[in-house]
């Protein structure tokens, strides 16, 4: 059998220091050059930081096994073997004229070349390189290499799961739902055999009269389904639903018994607007909540533009700017409502509403990687922009999640500023597919933009 050797990346380690737990009995190599490269994140504040003191943690220990350059028995695994390997100057010989300057990703495609012409093995071994870098990828083609992408957490993005389903039924039925506010799920079974998620929406449809529907949700673990209607009792200030994926949004928003709500969808689909009417209604209003927690990654588009002065509060202004709009939006007054209000007055009052929450204590700004080691009991956290995330700082994230919180997730996978992180392997998604069916959890995937016809048009064709 041709022996199957993994060379991994620098990058795929600090995205997942567990990674060379993740190929079973395989031979995983890490070039020096990549310990090199860790060492020099081990200082950082940030995740990655982190992330490259627990993997030199993982290798210092396996150190107690034996020589990590002869090979030591990685755990877990029959006949897995883990082995840094130093770069010979004869492999960076061998390399294209253009590539033998050594150092970064030329030593470590050295490295992965050199596995191919192991001596002393009857058959040369199969050798992959595994980096989340495009382009050590694409020189590893150019060198005939084998290259991959870490694919270990990766979400399919076009099979999402979107968090509810058409079933069509018989009018009766819908009556039936409608009038008596519950009905066993036997009821309303997928012709195709498919069980409902927990807290998955269903969208029942006269099989006689397509435009005859009613909007209803898996509860959780139990055994009925319930319609949404009651939501046109809930107010929320101006801020209604305006399609299905809203209303089955509000729902799962509105509902104590759902700990944990992922919003997806692209720009101008109102996942952030809906997360924040819904928290500053449960804690303003009906007192669920003893706060609106919002935090969201520090991450700019475009050029950053550096460090800047002041508290924590005035450095954190420019990235919850969103958010503010968002509650200038839900406190503020309609064009052409109040036409006796100056137009001073129209432009503070937002601002003033901003403050006045903070003031009183319902509403807090939190710096996302300040979250790390604390436990946030009975508020609404709103993590907003969660795209940009890693799968484990995600994780990190709801671990904090105290007795009586909510937390809710918003992001669309298709704008992504975190150079570390792609549509399919961002820790939003990630969350979708490892939570969903959960009790506790709740998603929708929200494909209709309402912020603007323009917004709309740009977000489609653009």
């Amino acid at each position: 059998m041709k022996d199957k050797v993994v060379v991994l990346d620098t990058n795929v380690l600090l995205h997942d220091p567990e990674a060379p737990h993740r190929f079973g009995d395989l031979r995983v190599v890490i070039p020096m050059q990549v310990v090199e490269e860790i060492d020099r994140f081990k200082k950082d504040h940030s995740e990655k930081g982190r992330n490259a003191r627990r993997i030199s943690r993982l290798l210092d220990s396996y150190r107690a096994r034996g020589s990590l350059a002869d090979g030591v028995p990685i755990e877990g695994t029959n006949h897995g073997m883990l082995q840094v390997i130093f770069c010979q100057a004869q492999a960076l010989q061998d390399l294209p004229a253009e590539l033998q300057g050594g150092g970064g990703d030329n030593n470590i495609l050295a490295v992965a070349l050199e596995q191919m012409r192991c001596s002393g093995l009857k058959q040369a071994p199969e050798v992959v390189l595994i980096s989340k870098d495009i382009n050590l990828r694409i020189k590893a083609d150019a060198v005939g290499l084998q290259a991959e992408d870490y694919v270990n957490d990766n979400v399919s993005i076009d099979d999402l799961y979107t968090g509810f389903r058409e079933l069509s039924t018989d009018a009766e039925t819908i009556k039936t739902l409608h009038d008596e506010e519950q009905l066993p799920l036997e009821a309303v079974a997928d012709p195709e055999g498919q069980h409902l998620q927990a807290n998955e929406g269903v969208v029942l449809v006269d099989q006689r009269n397509d435009s005859h529907t009613l909007l209803a949700r898996h509860q959780g673990n139990s055994n009925t389904i319930k319609p949404l209607h009651w939501l046109q009792r809930a107010h929320l200030g101006r801020i209604k639903a305006r399609n299905r994926e809203q209303s089955f949004a509000l729902d799962l928003l509105l509902d104590p018994s759902v700990a944990l709500v992922t919003l997806v969808g692209k720009a101008g689909t109102g996942k952030t607007l809906l997360a924040i009417a819904a928290g500053l209604h449960q804690v303003a209003d009906t007192h669920h909540y003893a706060r609106l927690l919002v935090t969201r990654p520090p991450i700019s588009l475009g050029k950053d533009i550096g460090y800047l002065p002041g508290t924590l509060e005035e450095k954190l202004g420019p990235w919850m700017k969103p958010i503010i709009d968002n509650i200038d939006f839900i406190t503020g007054s309609t064009p052409g409502e109040e036409a006796d209000q100056t137009k001073k007055q129209r432009q503070r009052e937002p601002r003033n509403a901003w403050a006045d929450l903070q003031g009183m204590g319902l509403l807090e700004v939190e710096a996302i990687n300040t979250i790390r080691g604390r436990s946030i009991p009975h508020q609404f956290l709103v993590v907003d922009e969660a795209q940009n995330l890693t799968p484990l700082e995600v994780k990190t994230i709801v671990t904090r999640v105290g007795e009586g919180t909510k937390v809710v997730f918003t992001g669309d996978p298709y704008q992504i500023d975190n150079p570390y992180v792609d549509a399919e392997s961002n820790g939003l998604t990630w969350l979708v597919e490892k939570l969903k069916g959960q009790p506790l959890v709740g998603h929708m995937t929200l494909t209709k933009g309402e912020r603007s016809e323009l917004a709309e048009l740009a977000a489609n064709i653009l």
